[in-house]
């Protein structure tokens, strides 16, 4: 059995990696570098870590209201919220792409009444791309929040209200210390999980050099250009970044475990 999960690691996963970093690092450092410091590389990169950055923003908050209002109040269509929190996990984000584009798109409704009233273009333009990636990675930091908060013991609070605490001092000094962990830990996979999109980003962001290309997409041009190594070189920085979340979560977890989970 450890043989066959080994084997099946290694070819699923570490081959691959170990491919596509020999191919990036073919020519280098130096010459990796130059590659991914390219004038439209770079803008890529920035701007899906300037996106992802401000999708991260907003879902903490927004993920932690939502996993409180699930957790802690009780009404009409909870069950069906309560799964719906996944369905991002679930459908295509091609489809997702696509929702947006009929909601906001140009030729739309409220798509043409946010340009022409407020200036504001949403498909073709960085938010679209903010917007993508808040539906797609949406359930991280609830799903990381919520069993936490399941397991919090209220009769802390009630204690605080007690003493006079009011709910918004009772949140703040008692129910969020132990979120801290769990709530950094969904941010950073989502950031993870946004900084590789692709397929609602192709659909609402377009494919814009030094506009709305993300670093994701501009790796699917460079394929489609046959330029093999700089596809590799985006690529070997995307999974850097990647790889260093994923490893600063497992250390948050495992500081979680050895507190026993608080």
């Amino acid at each position: 059995m450890r043989a066959a999960a080994l084997s099946y690691l290694a070819l699923m996963l570490i081959i691959p990696l170990l491919v596509i970093f020999q191919d990036g690092l073919s020519q280098g450092l130096a010459g990796l570098w130059q590659a991914v410091t390219q004038p439209v590389a770079w803008a890529a990169l920035l701007l899906t870590l300037r996106t992802s950055a401000m999708m991260v923003l907003i879902n903490t908050i927004m993920g932690t209201l939502t996993a409180y209002v699930l957790v802690r109040y009780e009404f009409p269509g909870k069950p069906l919220l309560n799964a719906l929190v996944d369905l991002p996990l679930a459908i295509p984000t091609l489809v997702t792409g696509v929702m947006l584009v009929i909601l906001y798109g140009p030729q739309q409704p409220i798509g043409a009444w946010l340009e022409r009233t407020l200036g504001w273009r949403i498909i073709f333009a960085p938010p679209g791309i903010v917007l993508a990636l808040l539906f797609v990675t949406f359930p991280f930091v609830v799903r990381a929040v919520q069993p936490v908060l399941l397991s919090l013991d209220r009769s802390v609070e009630d204690a605080a209200a007690t003493l006079g605490a009011g709910p918004w001092t009772i949140f703040r000094r008692v129910t969020l210390p132990p979120l801290a962990l769990p709530l950094t830990s969904g941010a950073l996979l989502s950031f993870a999980r946004a900084v590789g999109e692709f397929g609602a980003i192709i659909i609402v962001a377009g494919n814009i050099p030094l506009r709305t290309q993300t670093a994701a997409v501009y790796v699917w041009g460079e394929v489609e250009s046959e330029n093999r190594f700089g596809a590799s070189a985006v690529s070997v920085a995307l999974l850097a970044i990647a790889f260093t979340l994923i490893l600063v979560v497992d250390l948050i977890q495992s500081r979680r475990q050895e507190g026993g989970g608080r």
